[in-house]
């Protein structure tokens, strides 16, 4: 049984209102954070949507002086065929699967901080050669997004590292979602906008412009955000003291790695197992929509990076709140195991309910609004188990990421080969499979997670320090029901207790 002692936590310091972030430098390091992560995946999508402009006859327009309008199509640059193009758009995953645990274990070594940092920056600087390479062969670019994958794929493990050391633990939820919801963010921008990019300016610049921001946010976060709040020159000692306060001992102790425990606990596999079927639709329809949008539904390359976008906005607007949601639930409603088994199971029935929908809508404006949902409604589970792996175990949060974000990167390297060879004369029918095999993975992912899911610290996750700090919190818990029942006696007696003789009326 979960113990509540959220009553007995210390109260967050008040420094300015909501808006001014920066003010409380925990805050400061989820908006960094959140930007960190839009580069993070506008660096991934960004070949998503050139590839179709790569593949494809560019169709320029040209207005004459008597007001005659010429139309000309540019043969296409790359002969790929489906499966090819499925290759290479899962090229990123086989290096992104290497360094999951790689990442979690140096982000709790030398600090998760540093450690995101420099992922990002070589990914940029690594897609800025992309576009001279991809001409050069098709075998430099699938070597290239190998590599990017490499250095991309510690991004995520060792974040956890960071709210290890910044998150407090009632405001866990919020600050990784809000973190978390710059990776949708950053869909939502970049499909639009790379199309944009390569139907104005080529399909190169949907690797130059990505790559530049991504550096300038790299000087910004190495910059302003350190690796433990205590090495941030200028946070206030009231959030220092309260953050220290919550967290308790933080101190870089070498703890063996618990890895038997790990591999054999069963809130772990939840935690895995829910990711993955996440991911599962997440990456399909992340490197599949535009191409569908225009093979099914036949709209153009700038129409089709603008609706592949919606159903990212849709995530990244619900998942703003979703962690805010679920905090203010298992402060004041549920426990931990409750709030995030109902946010993952209802999310993952829902989008098996729409994914299933979409597979069988013929109307465009259905599809989409089935689409929409399937995903959006997603940013709820990503409140639960993304977060998890903070519940169960905290000093192992980098490592348990990396573990279930190497499991989860599987559907990237295999959705969008089998939707290659599942679609591959572009008929509506094709398209339905992969959508009925998400639907399916959906599922169990929603009955998996829904036994199997935890929100205790377990045994095996527990120091000395841990435990005795649970049995005081429990101790201090049972104290304060004690002397609330006391109270209530004492203030409002009840009838049996009372003297019969001052109830006689005079």
């Amino acid at each position: 049984m979960e113990c509540n002692t959220k009553t007995d936590l210390p109260k967050p310091p008040l420094l300015g209102s909501k808006w001014q972030f920066w003010k409380q430098r925990r805050y400061l390091v989820a908006f960094l954070a959140f930007l960190g992560f839009f580069n993070v995946y506008t660096l991934r999508v960004n070949l998503s949507v050139a590839i179709v402009a790569m593949t494809t006859g560019q169709i320029l327009k040209e207005k004459l002086e008597n007001g005659t309008t010429v139309i000309s199509t540019m043969p296409k640059e790359f002969d790929w065929d489906s499966k090819l193009q499925g290759l290479i758009l899962s090229s990123f995953f086989y290096g992104y699967i290497c360094t999951q645990l790689f990442g979690g274990w140096l982000g709790a070594r030398i600090g998760g901080a540093r450690v995101y940092g420099v992922g990002v920056a070589v990914t940029a600087l690594l897609t800025l050669i992309t576009p001279p390479l991809a001409r050069l062969n098709v075998n430099f670019l699938i070597a290239l997004r190998i590599i990017e994958g490499l250095f991309e794929g510690v991004t995520y493990p060792c974040i956890h590292a960071v709210w290890s050391q910044w998150a407090p633990p009632m405001e866990r939820t919020q600050l990784a979602s809000v973190a978390f919801s710059g990776s949708f963010v950053g869909t939502v921008v970049a499909y639009p906008v790379c199309g944009f990019l390569a139907d104005k300016f080529g399909w190169s610049a949907d690797f130059y412009i990505p790559g530049l921001v991504g550096l300038f946010w790299v000087l910004v976060w190495l910059t302003v955000v350190r690796d433990r709040p205590e090495d941030d020159p200028y946070i206030s000692s009231e959030e220092l003291k309260y953050i220290q306060d919550t967290l308790g001992d933080t101190s870089d102790k070498k703890v063996p790695v618990p890895w038997k425990n790990i591999v054999t606990s069963m809130p772990v596999w939840a935690i895995v197992c829910a990711h993955f079927c996440e991911n599962w639709g997440f990456y399909t329809l992340l490197t599949q929509l535009p191409t569908f949008m225009k093979d099914t539904l036949n709209f153009n390359l700038a129409e089709s990076g603008f609706l592949s976008a919606l159903p990212y906005l849709v995530m990244a607007l619900v998942m703003q709140r979703s962690g805010y949601l679920a905090d203010w639930v298992r402060s004041t409603h549920l426990t931990t195991t409750q709030t995030r088994k109902l946010f993952n199971c209802t999310a993952f029935i829902s989008q098996t309910i729409f994914m299933f929908a979409a597979s069988y809508m013929t109307a465009p404006a259905g599809v989409i609004f089935c689409l929409i949902m399937a995903v959006g409604l997603g940013a709820f589970a990503w409140s639960a188990f993304s977060v998890n792996h903070l519940d169960i175990a905290p000093q192992y949060a980098s490592l348990l990421m990396g573990f279930s974000n190497t499991f989860a990167t599987i559907p990237g390297i295999i959705s969008p080969m089998l939707a290659g060879y599942l679609v591959q004369n572009k008929q509506p029918s094709e398209w339905q499979n992969v959508f009925l095999i998400a639907s399916g993975i959906y599922l169990f992912g929603a009955i998996f997670y829904g036994i199997f899911a935890d929100g205790e610290v377990q045994p095996w996750a527990m120091d000395e320090s841990t435990v005795q700090k649970h049995n005081s919190n429990a101790k201090d818990t049972e104290k304060q029901q004690s002397e609330s029942k006391m109270t209530k006696y004492t203030v409002n007696p009840p009838t049996s207790y009372t003297n019969p003789a001052l109830n006689t009326q005079e």
